[in-house]
C-alpha cells in the first residue's frame, strides 16, 4: 500500500510561482515512474511532468520552460516548481506513483491563477 499527499497549492496572481510538494509513504519498491498530472473542470486529466524509469524527464509542451519537476529521494518527495503561471494553469494538481503494476493517486491539491 501506498500514500501520497500534495501540498504546496492556492491563489496566485498571472506570472507569479507555486511549488507543489507530493509525500511518499508505504510499501514502495519498484517505481517505473513518479509525477505530476492536472485536471481542469470539465477537462480530462493530462500529464504536466514526470520521472521516468529511465531517468528521463517528460513535461507536457504547455508548462516547458516554465514548470520544472525535482526529487528529494531522501525525503521520498517530488517537487514541482512553476513560474510564469498563466490562468490556463488553473486545476487540480495530482501526485501519481506507477508501481508497474499499479497506480497510485494523491487526493490532489487545487492551484489557481488569476488574470
Amino acid at each position: 500500500q501506498v500514500q501520497l499527499v500534495e501540498s504546496g497549492g492556492g491563489l496566485v496572481q498571472a506570472g507569479g510561482s507555486l511549488r507543489l510538494s507530493c509525500a511518499a509513504s508505504g510499501s514502495i519498491f519498484s517505481i517505473n515512474a513518479m509525477g505530476w498530472y492536472r485536471q481542469a473542470p470539465g477537462k480530462q486529466r493530462e500529464l504536466v511532468a514526470a520521472f521516468t524509469s529511465g531517468g528521463i524527464i517528460k513535461y507536457a509542451d504547455s508548462v516547458k520552460g516554465r514548470f520544472t519537476i525535482f526529487r528529494d529521494n531522501a525525503k521520498n518527495t517530488v517537487y514541482l516548481q512553476m513560474n510564469s503561471l498563466k490562468p490556463e494553469d488553473t486545476a487540480v494538481y495530482f501526485c501519481n506513483l506507477d508501481n508497474w503494476a499499479v497506480d497510485y493517486w494523491g487526493q490532489g491539491t487545487q492551484v489557481t491563477v488569476s488574470s
